[in-house]
C-alpha cells in the first residue's frame, strides 16, 4: 500500500528544500516557481520509508496567494508534514494551515522543525517546541511528535523518516467500494500521448481500458494508461497517486477539479447539505445567502450559503448549512470541504457533507429538516456497515447486522438498500440465516485472487491441464459454500471451466514441444503392437517422464485403471464391450478365461476385472465375475 503525505508550513520555511533532502528531487518545477523560490502548484515526489512503506509525498504551496492551490492537494492524505522553521518559529500560514487540517480531520502527522543549523541557541529550539505544543493543544494534530532537522546539514532526517513510518503503522487501507473517482489537481498534453490528468485515487480501482465520463460535463473518454511514480500499471486501487493518460478527450475540455469516474457510478450537484465549523477568531458572523468559495477535492467554485435554523452564525460555533453552488460539483457523503471568503481572501470553516443530492432547497426553520440533519450527522447506517463488512469480509446477514450495532430494521432496510444499489453481493435466499453478504469490492478481489492463483498453476504446470479443486480451496482459505459459489460464478462467466476435480482457465490448453510430441508417438505406437498386453506405467513413465505421462492420462490419452497397469482408451473400450458381450451369453467368466480370451497375463486381466467391478459393469462372486443387474 502506498501513503500520501502532504506538506503544510508557512512560506519559506523550507517544505520544499526538505522534500528534496529526503526524496533526492525538488518539487518546484516551475520555471516560475525557481526564480521565485516558492511553490505555486503542487509537487509530487516518493520515497520508501524504513520499514518498507512507500508514501507519495504532495508539496503543498505556502504563500497566502498559493493557499487556495494547497486545498486542491491536503484533501485526502494519510498524513501530514507541518513544516515549522527554526529561525522563526509559528507564522500566519503555519496557523492558517493547521486550521485547514483540522477542519479536514487529518489526525495523523510529524512537526518537522526544520534550519536547525540557523539557530545556536537551544534554549530558543525548546521555546520554539513549546509554542508548536500549544498550537497544535485542541487540534486534530493535538501531541504530534516535533523532529528537529536540517536539510542543509541532513541531520534529523533519518528519525524523521522513522518517525513517519511509526505514525502511519495503524493508518487503515482506503476502502475499495467499486466505484472510483479521481478529482483532477493537475492536466497537460503528453506528445503522442494525448490528455493525461492526475489526481488520488479514492473508493475503487481503475484498469487500462476502462470506459470513463468526466464530471460535471459528462464527456465519455477511455483510459489508455496508468502510471503511479513513473511506473506503467495496468490497474491501481484507492489511496494512490495515479497519472491517467485518457483518449477520447481534448484536454481544452478538462479542468482543476473535475473527476474521472466509471459511468453511471456519480452524479453531479449544485446543492449539498453540510454540517459548518466556523473558525474560531474571525470578526464577522456567517450572515444568510453570503457568498462563499469553497473547495471540495480538487474543485474550486463559488456558493451562497443558506443557514438553517439560526439567523447569523458566530465565529467558533457550529450549525447546517445548504449550500447552493454556481458550478455543478461531484460529492460523497462524508466528504470534508472547506469555505473561504473570496475578498478578503481567508479561511472561514469548513466540515462534512451530510447529503450531497438533496432534493430540494429547505425551508430554513422547518424542525423536520433539521432532525434529519442531526440525525445524519451522527453517522450514516451504510457507512458502518461497510465498514464492518469491509473488515469481515464475506459475513452472514444477521451476523452483519449484530456486528453493526445498528437498530435491525434499519440495518435490514440500509443492507437492502446496498444490495440494491450493487454495492453489496448476496448469495442465497435474502433474509434468510443462510444468507450471506459480500462487499462488492472484495468479492471481485477473492475472485480475482482465484485467477491469479490458477493462473500460476498453469505457469508452473503447462502439462497438467488443470488445477485440483481441493488445493485452490485450500490456498484460497475459503468456506465450502463461499469457495463453490466463487468457482460457480466464474464458470458462469466463461472465465474458468471445470473438468471433474480439476479446474482451468477457459482458454487454457496442454501444448507439447515436437520434441515431446515425437516421445509421445513412439509411446502410443508401443501401445498399438499388443493393445492388451501394452508398457506398465512404470515403462510409460521411463519412456517420457512422469509429467508427459500424467498429461496424457489427464488428457484422456492413455486411460491407466490400477497403479500399474495401463491402456489406450480405444483397447479399453473394446476390451469391455467384448466382455459385456461374452458375459451376456456365458454368464461368468474368471480371471484365466479372460486372459486367455485377450491373450494377456494374469496382472493386466486382474487390474482390468477389479476396475469393470469398480465402476459396476461386473460383480465379483468368489473367483467368477457376471454382468451386474
Amino acid at each position: 500500500m502506498t501513503y500520501i503525505i502532504g506538506t503544510a508550513g508557512h512560506v519559506d520555511h523550507g517544505k520544499s528544500t526538505l522534500i528534496e533532502a529526503i526524496t533526492g528531487t525538488h518539487p518546484d518545477r516551475l520555471r516560475e516557481e525557481r526564480e521565485r523560490e516558492m511553490s505555486i502548484v503542487l509537487g509530487f515526489d516518493s520515497l520508501e520509508l524504513p520499514d518498507g512503506k512507500t508514501i507519495s509525498v504532495v508539496d503543498v504551496p505556502g504563500h497566502r496567494d498559493f493557499i487556495e492551490n494547497m486545498l486542491s492537494g491536503i484533501g485526502s492524505i494519510d498524513a501530514c508534514l507541518l513544516v515549522v522553521a527554526a529561525d522563526e518559529g509559528v507564522m500566519p500560514q503555519t496557523r492558517e494551515h493547521l486550521d485547514i487540517l483540522h477542519l479536514l480531520e487529518i489526525t495523523k502527522g510529524v512537526v518537522a522543525l526544520t534550519k536547525t543549523d540557523l539557530v545556536n541557541d537551544l534554549e530558543w529550539l525548546d521555546l520554539v517546541e513549546i509554542e508548536i505544543h500549544e498550537l497544535l493543544s485542541g487540534t486534530a494534530l493535538q501531541g504530534a511528535p516535533i523532529v528537529r532537522v536540517s536539510a542543509k546539514k541532513r541531520t534529523g532526517l533519518d528519525d524523521l523518516l522513522s518517525t513517519l513510518a511509526t505514525v502511519l503503522e495503524d493508518q487503515p487501507p482506503r476502502l475499495d467500494l467499486g466505484r472510483p473517482r479521481l478529482s483532477v489537481d493537475r492536466v497537460f498534453l503528453m506528445s503522442g500521448f494525448g490528455s493525461v490528468v492526475t489526481g488520488t485515487l479514492l473508493d475503487g480501482t481503475f484498469q487500462v481500458g476502462d470506459e470513463i465520463n468526466l464530471l460535471p460535463g459528462g464527456i465519455k473518454g477511455r483510459i489508455r494508461g496508468l502510471q503511479n511514480h513513473n511506473q506503467e500499471v495496468q490497474e491501481i486501487g484507492p489511496g494512490n497517486r495515479v497519472a491517467v493518460n485518457i483518449s477520447g478527450i481534448d484536454q481544452g475540455d478538462i479542468k482543476r477539479g473535475d473527476v474521472v469516474i466509471l459511468p453511471g457510478t456519480y452524479e453531479s450537484s449544485r446543492r449539498l447539505d453540510v454540517r459548518f465549523q466556523y473558525l474560531a477568531g474571525l470578526e464577522k458572523p456567517i450572515q444568510h445567502d453570503q457568498e462563499v468559495k469553497l473547495f471540495l477535492g480538487a474543485d474550486e467554485t463559488t456558493a451562497r450559503v443558506r443557514l438553517l435554523g439560526q439567523d447569523l452564525l458566530l465565529p467558533g460555533s457550529e450549525g447546517w448549512l445548504q449550500l447552493e453552488i454556481a458550478e455543478p460539483v461531484v460529492a460523497v457523503r462524508g466528504d470534508r470541504y472547506i469555505l473561504r471568503r473570496p475578498s478578503p481572501s481567508e479561511t472561514l470553516g469548513g466540515g462534512v457533507i451530510l447529503d450531497p443530492h438533496p432534493r430540494r432547497r429547505h425551508k430554513r426553520f422547518d424542525d423536520q429538516v433539521l432532525a434529519r440533519l442531526e440525525a445524519l450527522t451522527g453517522g450514516d447506517p451504510g457507512d458502518i456497515l461497510i465498514q464492518v463488512l469491509n473488515r469481515e469480509g464475506v459475513m452472514f446477514w444477521g451476523d452483519l447486522v449484530q456486528q453493526s450495532g445498528l437498530d435491525q430494521d434499519q440495518a435490514a432496510e440500509k443492507l437492502r438498500e446496498l444490495i440494491a444499489g450493487g454495492i453489496f453481493l448476496v448469495f442465497g435466499k435474502a433474509g434468510t440465516k443462510g444468507q450471506r453478504v459480500a462487499l462488492r469490492s472484495v468479492w471481485n478481489g477473492l475472485l480475482s485472487g482465484l485467477i491469479t492463483r490458477i493462473d500460476e498453476y498453469h505457469r508452473q504446470f503447462p502439462l497438467k491441464p488443470g488445477m485440483p479443486l481441493e488445493e485452490l480451496k485450500s490456498q484460497s482459505g475459503l468456506k465450502d459454500d463461499i469457495f463453490r459459489e466463487a468457482v460457480d460464478q466464474q464458470v458462469k462467466a466463461g472465465l474458468v471451466a471445470q473438468s471433474g476435480p480439476y479446474i482451468r482457465r477457459q482458454d487454457f490448453q496442454v501444448v507439447f514441444s515436437d520434441a515431446q510430441e515425437k516421445l509421445i508417438e513412439n509411446l502410443l505406437a508401443q501401445f498399438s503392437i499388443n493393445p492388451t498386453q501394452p508398457p506398465s506405467v512404470a515403462n510409460c513413465k521411463a519412456a517420457v517422464g512422469e509429467d508427459l505421462y500424467l498429461a496424457l492420462v489427464t488428457l484422456g490419452r492413455l486411460q491407466q485403471i490400477s497403479s500399474e497397469v495401463v491402456f489406450s482408451p480405444e483397447a479399453y473400450q473394446k476390451m469391455v464391450e467384448k466382455i459385456k458381450e461374452k458375459l451376456s451369453k456365458e454368464e461368468t467368466i474368471t480371471v484365466a478365461q479372460a486372459r486367455d480370451m485377450f491373450g494377456s497375463s494374469r496382472k493386466y486381466m486382474l487390474a482390468f476385472l477389479e476396475r469393470l467391478d469398480a465402476e459396476g459393469v461386473t460383480v465379483r462372486e468368489g473367483d467368477l465375475r457376471r454382468l451386474k443387474e
